[in-house]
């Protein structure tokens, strides 16, 4: 039997809290997992985890069994990655999963540069505004936006972002607004949420002074990439995050308005699975992160914020 094999198969199970999940997540038939699993437990002459057709559960045993597991098969990934990284670089496979605006946006398009460094590397993205299961799903890391409310995983900021509301050139001439208050929310495309058709409001503060949009223009998206598209065509003005437009702002294509206002702010994080050791290529997809979004504000990116601690989120308004 292959211990350090059985060992990552438990606690794989454990992880995803069900035998099937387990095996979805290490591409293995049912069967084999259930097998490994028993014949572990053959070989320590003991249970480890006592299942019925809805729940698992440690025994005593298994209790303390897991966490010496997850320590081992640690140490073996830290010292193979210490080998690898000395002999072959950076390689393997890297999962990893982005919300659709950051992905197609920043993310994929620059992919193209990270291969090109580490030829040995290959990288399988997810989008989806639909956050996965991590462990279940076997990623590696994760773009996720604002608090993440799972003690499992660990987050480090990597990009703070602000709202700003912004247009074409010959859009922001014709409006002739000196202020948000003047904006007519008519001329105002709106952006909504999965499963929410009311467009999100534009939010902005000088001081003790707040002033609330509700956008009525004639489009409305899910899509930030739509949203965008759309006012380069001279429909209509924009509220959204400033990565997104940057380019477009640099180029001219776009103006900003109101600058001195303030506006809501959201911090995007890679998220790791915190039982895991993080590989040669995690740590540097981390660093090409840091690297592409290196011209834009973001946060102390020397901290790791275990999830749970975060500061609760802004009532919105």
């Amino acid at each position: 039997m292959d211990k350090l094999w059985a060992m990552k198969v438990f606690v794989r199970v454990m992880e995803c809290g069900s035998l099937s999940r387990a095996a979805e997540s290490l591409d293995l038939a049912n069967a084999t997992v259930t097998s490994s699993l028993r014949n572990l437990e053959k070989h320590l002459g003991t249970t480890l985890v006592q299942r019925n057709s809805r729940h698992l559960h440690l025994t005593e045993e298994g209790r303390l069994f897991l966490p010496r597991c997850q320590e081992i098969l640690r140490d073996v990934a830290r010292a193979e990655a210490e080998i690898t990284s000395h002999s072959a670089g950076v390689s393997g496979m890297l999962r990893v999963e982005a919300p659709f605006a950051i992905g197609q946006n920043l993310l994929c398009p620059a992919l193209i540069e990270l291969t090109r460094r580490h030829p040995g590397l290959s990288v399988s993205v997810t989008l989806t505004n639909s956050p996965n299961n991590m462990i279940e799903r076997a990623t590696d890391i994760a773009i996720r936006m604002d608090s993440i409310e799972d003690a499992d995983l660990v987050a480090r900021p990597i990009y703070e972002a602000r709202y700003l509301v912004c247009g074409t050139p010959l859009m922001a001439q014709s409006l002739r607004t000196g202020s948000p208050r003047d904006l007519d929310p008519a001329h105002c495309l709106g952006l909504f949420s999965e499963g929410n058709h009311s467009p999100n409001p534009w939010v902005f503060t000088q001081g003790d002074d707040e002033v609330v949009i509700r956008p009525r223009g004639p489009l409305l998206f899910n899509n930030t990439e739509s949203l965008i598209q759309a006012a380069l065509q001279d429909v209509g003005l924009i509220y959204v995050l400033d990565l997104f437009v940057a380019d477009y702002i640099k180029q001219g294509k776009l103006v900003e308005l109101f600058p001195e206002w303030r506006t809501t702010k959201r911090t995007f994080h890679a998220v790791t699975v915190k039982s895991r050791f993080a590989a040669p290529r995690v740590r540097t997809f981390i660093d090409f992160l840091l690297e592409i979004f290196d011209a834009r504000r973001r946060p102390n990116v020397t901290m790791i914020v275990p999830i749970g601690s975060n500061r609760k989120k802004k009532k919105s308004h």
